[in-house]
C-alpha cells in the first residue's frame, strides 16, 4: 500500500474517536473532575501559546487567533451561564453543559479543518500520486483556520476555568466538606 494511503487509514479512525469523545461530553450529566479540567486548561493554554508563537511571523494569522480567542472566551462565559449544576448521589458534584454551544464550537473547528484539507489536498499530490514537499500554504496557514482554532481554545479555557471557579464556590458554601 502506498504511504500516502496508509496515513488516512490510521488518522481518520483516531480523529473520529477523539471527536466522538469530545462531543459525548457535551450531552447529559457530567461529573466535575478537577484534575482533568486543570490538565485540559494547561494543554489548551500551551497549544494557544505555541500557535501564537507561530503566528507572530504572520500578522493576519495572529489577528485571526486573537479574534477567535476573544469570541471563544465570550462563548465560554455564555456557556457557563447556560450550564446547570447539581449534586448527584453517585457521581457527586455534577454539571449539565449546554449541548449546543460546545458542539457548535467543535463542529466549526472540524468543518474548517476538513474544508482546508480538502482545498489543499490536490496541491499536495503530484501526477505520480506521490506526496511532494509542501510549497505554499500549509493546512494551518490561514487566518480563518487560526480564528476557528482560537475560538476552540478560548471557549474551552474559559469554560473549564469557570467550572472550576464555580465548583470552588460550591465547596466553600458547604463548610462540612473539606475543600
Amino acid at each position: 500500500m502506498a504511504p500516502h494511503f496508509s496515513m488516512p487509514l490510521v488518522m481518520i479512525p483516531l480523529l473520529v474517536l477523539i471527536v466522538w469523545r469530545r462531543v459525548r461530553t457535551q450531552f447529559g450529566v457530567q461529573p466535575i473532575r478537577r484534575r482533568r479540567m486543570s490538565l485540559r486548561i494547561a494543554i489548551f493554554s500551551v497549544l494557544g501559546v505555541l500557535s501564537a508563537a507561530f503566528a507572530l511571523r504572520y500578522p493576519t494569522m495572529l489577528e485571526g487567533l486573537v479574534g477567535g480567542l476573544v469570541v471563544g472566551a465570550g462563548l465560554g462565559l455564555l456557556g457557563l451561564r447556560l450550564t446547570r449544576f447539581h449534586v448527584d448521589a453517585v457521581k457527586g458534584d455534577c454539571y449539565v453543559p449546554n449541548p449546543y454551544i460546545g458542539a457548535l464550537v467543535t463542529i466549526l473547528l472540524l468543518t474548517r479543518l476538513l474544508w482546508r484539507f480538502a482545498m489543499l489536498s490536490p496541491q499536495l499530490q503530484d501526477a505520480s500520486g506521490m506526496t511532494p514537499p509542501v510549497h505554499g500554504p500549509a493546512i494551518g496557514q490561514s487566518p480563518l483556520t487560526f480564528a476557528m482554532f482560537g475560538l476552540f481554545v478560548g471557549y474551552y479555557i474559559c469554560y473549564f476555568a469557570g467550572l472550576l471557579i464555580h465548583h470552588q464556590r460550591l465547596l466553600r458554601a458547604r463548610p462540612e466538606q473539606p475543600v
